[in-house]
């Protein structure tokens, strides 16, 4: 079964400023995880600052475009990985490995058609 795990943190609190040491420790843990993996590992990538992000939000027939996220939310989606696992209990073995900066979470999410 295919599984999408989302990363979830603190932008704010992660600091990792761009190039800086924090940022290449978080990113060096994240490389050796992907090799860990293996081919369970289908894909996957960290995401630019909620500052680069652009909601496009549809209400009826209206769409209206929002800098930003959308949601006021004390964790952003930092990254994700897509999985490959035999079941939810092995998705949540691998989900524990995945490095974070400080606190946050993984939220296990199934993909559709994915089984």
């Amino acid at each position: 079964m295919k599984y999408a795990l989302l990363i979830y943190q603190d932008e704010s609190q992660a600091a990792l400023d761009e190039g800086g040491p924090a940022l290449k420790a978080i990113v060096a843990r994240h490389m050796a995880f992907s090799r860990d993996l293996g081919p369970k590992r289908i894909g996957g990538s960290g995401l630019k600052s909620t500052r680069a992000a652009t909601t496009l939000r549809t209400v009826g027939a209206n769409r209206t475009v929002h800098d930003g996220p959308f949601a006021e939310t004390r964790e952003q989606l930092g990254g994700f990985y897509l999985i490959e696992a035999a079941d939810l209990d092995a998705a949540l073995e691998i989900a524990k490995g995945v490095p974070l900066a400080g606190n946050g979470a993984i939220e296990i999410r199934p993909l559709l058609g994915a089984d």
